[in-house]
């Protein structure tokens, strides 16, 4: 009887112990996170630099496709058409060469902000081990919390934690 009494004592004790619970605004911590705002200027370089490279070869493609109409009606049609079926050909290739390059920059992008997103995961994990959370939730847009006190808003912390380490 005094073991059942004493089971029960210790049980209640233990459920009557709070979780420690905190939420992060995911879409905030991404936002404000210096190692994403970087990648994401660096891939927006690029990709004006690639949009300038199309521009040009596209340019430079429609002339020699006027060159090429100009010099055609002085031709055979036969010969003509031989030379207008390598002209659709060129064109063909360097439109798929330019679509290559696009996708590649793409999944490099992709690549580096799964990679980010992997981080702040093992950031935030690691972070409510430290502390002693039992759970840390994610909020925002598309996240799970939908109503949380100020109090438990780890979102402030866990930026600072990892812009401090992203400068190191």
């Amino acid at each position: 009887m005094k073991k059942a009494i004493l089971a029960v004592l210790v049980l209640g004790m233990v459920s009557c112990q709070q979780e420690k619970i905190g939420y992060v605004d995911n879409v905030k911590l991404m936002n404000d996170y210096q190692e994403k705002i970087d990648v994401e200027a660096k891939f927006k370089v690029k990709a004006e630099a690639m949009a300038k490279k199309k521009d040009s070869i596209s340019q430079a493609f429609q002339l020699e496709a006027q060159a090429f109409q100009a010099k055609a009606q002085s031709m055979s049609q036969k010969k003509a058409q031989e030379e207008y079926g390598l002209m659709q050909q060129k064109g063909q290739f360097i439109g798929q060469q330019l679509q290559q390059e696009e996708q590649q920059l793409q999944l490099e992008g992709q690549t580096e902000m799964d990679s980010i997103v992997s981080k702040v995961k093992k950031e935030i994990k690691a972070y409510g081990k430290a502390q002693g959370y039992s759970y840390i939730l994610g909020g925002g847009d598309g996240g799970s919390v939908l109503y949380g006190l100020e109090a438990n808003d780890l979102t402030d912390e866990i930026v600072q934690l990892l812009n401090g380490k992203y400068k190191e």
